[in-house]
C-alpha cells in the first residue's frame, strides 16, 4: 500500500457522502462500499451515521456482514460514527429485534442515549490522539458507551459518558465529525490505515 490508503465508506445508508469527502481531505482514496467485493479491495472502512438496525439488516440483505465481520477480526482498520459505533461494539444493551453487530470493539453501547432527533447538539470534545484543540462534535439521536472491556481504550468523554474509543484497528465515536468541515479525525483514521499498510510491509 501507498502514502494513500484507499478507505472505503459502508454504502448501504446514512451519511456516506460526507465521509467521502472528509477521507479524500485526509489524503485517502475514497470509494463507496456495498458488496463484498468492493470490500476486498479497500484498505480500511468506514461505518457511518444513520439507523444502525437498518444498516445491519442491509449489510445481511447485501452479503457484505460475514465478510466484513471475518476482515474485521483479521486486523482490518475500521471506524464507526453513531450508527457505526454500534456496529463496531461486541454487545448493544438495547437491541431492537434482529439487529447484529458486526463487533470489534470491547464495549457495551446504548442506543439513542443522547436523546431523540429534536435533541440533537453541538460539543467541543477533545480527543486522545488528536491535536491542534477539541474537535467540534454533532451529536444526532447520539449512542454513548456504557462500559468498555480492557483491551479498548477510551479516548474521550462528554458529560460523564465516554464518546470515542479504541480497541487495535478500530475506531469509533458518538458523534459526527464528518459534519463540521473539521477532518483531523478522519486523519488520525487515515493514518491509522497507513500504519497497518507499513507493519504489514516490513
Amino acid at each position: 500500500m501507498s502514502d494513500t490508503p484507499v478507505i472505503g465508506v459502508l454504502a448501504l445508508q446514512g451519511d456516506v457522502r460526507e465521509h467521502l469527502v472528509a477521507l479524500a481531505a485526509a489524503d485517502a482514496v475514497a470509494r463507496p462500499v456495498r458488496r463484498p467485493e468492493e470490500l476486498a479491495e479497500v484498505d480500511g472502512l468506514v461505518l457511518p451515521g444513520g439507523e444502525s438496525t437498518t444498516i445491519s439488516k442491509l449489510a445481511v440483505l447485501f452479503g457484505v456482514m460475514e465478510p466484513l465481520r471475518a476482515r474485521v477480526r483479521d486486523g482490518l482498520p475500521v471506524y464507526g460514527t453513531c450508527a457505526g459505533m454500534i456496529m463496531l461494539a461486541d454487545k448493544i444493551l438495547d437491541p431492537r429485534s434482529g439487529q447484529e453487530t458486526v463487533g470489534g470493539i470491547d464495549m457495551i453501547v446504548r442506543r439513542n442515549a443522547f436523546g431523540r432527533q429534536n435533541e440533537s447538539f453541538e460539543a467541543a470534545v477533545g480527543i486522545k490522539g488528536v491535536g491542534g484543540g477539541p474537535v467540534e462534535g454533532v451529536f444526532i439521536r447520539a449512542p454513548w458507551v456504557e462500559s468498555v472491556g480492557a483491551r479498548a481504550e477510551v479516548l474521550a468523554e462528554h458529560d460523564g459518558h465516554i464518546v470515542a474509543v479504541r480497541q487495535g484497528n478500530a475506531l469509533a465515536t458518538s458523534f459526527h465529525p464528518e459534519l463540521t468541515g473539521d477532518h483531523r479525525v478522519h486523519r488520525l483514521f487515515a493514518d491509522m490505515v497507513r500504519a497497518k499498510g507499513t507493519a504489514e510491509s516490513l
